[in-house]
Parts: C-alpha cells; structure tokens; sequence
C-alpha cells in the first residue's frame, strides 16, 4: 500500500486538509447529476472543457431519447452528437460515448465493470474517469486528479511542483488515506471553484487552510490581488 511509505510531514498536513474540507464542505458530492454508473461515464465524457452544469442540461435531452444504456448502444453516433454538441468537441464525444456503450453491451454483459483496470479498456475512459466511477458507484479507493485536484494540492504543498495528473494522483496515495481519497477529491474541487480560483486571484482571506497553505498570502497572491484592485 502507498501509504504506508509516504511522507509522514505531509501525510500529517493532509490529515489536516481533510477534516477542515470536510468540516467545511460535508455535503460535498459530484456534481453531474447520475443514477446509475453508465450514466456517469457519459456525463464524465461530455464534461471534459465543459462544465458539470451544462452536462446535466444536456443529458436530460439525451437520456429522454435513449432512457436505458441498450438503448443509447443501439444509437448512431451522429444521432448522439446532434445532441452533445453544446459540450463541446462533439464529434469525438460521441464517437466515444457510442462505442463505450456498445463495449458495456457486447463485452460486460450490459453492466459497467468495477474493476479499474477493467474500466480503461472502454472507449474515452481514462484515470480519471475511471477513478470517479470506482469511487462514486462502488464505494473503492479512489483518488480523482482533476484540474482543481491538481492546482490546490501544489499550492497547499502536498505536492510540489508536479502537473502531470497520474504523478499526481501516485503522490497522494501516499498521503491520503484510501477511505478518504474520493470524498477528498470532491471537496477540492468545491473549494477551487469558491475559494482557492484559478482564473481570479485565490480567496486567501476567506480560505480555511489559509494558515497551513504553502502558497496563501503569498506575495505573488498580493500582488495579483493588488492589480484587481486597482
């Protein structure tokens, strides 16, 4: 078990990181709408360079068409895109989520496979969709290496530096507990989006880990904050 071998300074400040997210966001969940693991796997799809909301608008239109995972398998490609295509890249979104299905259908028996490695093999799953549906609908370890994963874990100094998702997700399973991983992760991103941004200067003065974070009140961070100001 990686954790077994990891840092125990950080391990230490991880423990920390994730009983205030957790204390601060205890409802945290993801946040495309699902209820059932194919369903997930297309919303994870649609979701990359588009958000979580506009994926849950989207699904409602395509799963009116195709309610049942045989039925979504049984479609054509194009008949899927010219309903995506408000996520984004929706040619190759559909191409993915049209042979994902189908393998579900031919190779598993109509049901999604729990087993990690397993879920890689299917059309546009990668690590972190894969992880996600470990985590989410079969309750496994899992840890979810999203953008906001990535950028809160360098600045609060769990990692150091490293922007590479699957090093990433190596490093914190030395740190995080296996129980703790996907809750964890979901709470990350709740705080990146609110609190510690990407594309506005981090909250600092509003942020829970604020005394514990490498990079909070940084003077990078107050001169970034000074020029919005002005």
């Amino acid at each position: 078990m990686l954790y077994q071998t990891g840092d125990k300074k950080k391990q230490k400040l991880a423990a920390e990181v994730i009983e205030r997210l957790r204390r601060e966001y205890p409802d945290a969940a993801c946040t495309l709408d699902y209820d059932n693991a194919w369903k997930l796997l297309v919303g994870v799809r649609l979701a990359a360079q588009c958000t979580d909301e506009r994926v849950n608008v989207v699904v409602e239109e395509l799963y009116a068409k195709y309610p049942t995972m045989e039925a979504l398998a049984a479609a054509e490609a194009e008949e899927i895109e010219a309903i995506v295509r408000p996520c984004g890249l929706g040619k190759s979104k559909a191409r993915d989520i049209s042979a994902c299905m189908r393998m579900i259908r031919e190779v598993y028996g109509g049901q999604v496979p729990d087993d990690f490695d397993e879920l890689l093999k299917l059309p546009g799953v990668g690590r972190k969709s894969a992880n996600l549906i470990v985590g989410d609908v079969f309750g496994k370890p899992a840890i979810v290496t999203d953008t906001h994963c990535i950028r809160l874990v360098n600045r609060i100094g769990l990692v150091d530096g490293i922007k590479e998702p699957k090093k990433v997700e190596m490093e914190l399973w030395k740190l995080i507990p296996p129980k703790e991983g996907s809750d964890f992760c979901h709470r990350l991103v709740y705080h990146g989006r609110e609190v510690c941004t990407a594309r506005t200067t981090p909250h600092c003065e509003r942020c829970c880990l604020s005394d514990i974070c490498a990079s909070a009140n940084t003077e990078n961070n107050e001169k970034s904050r000074e020029k919005n100001e002005k």
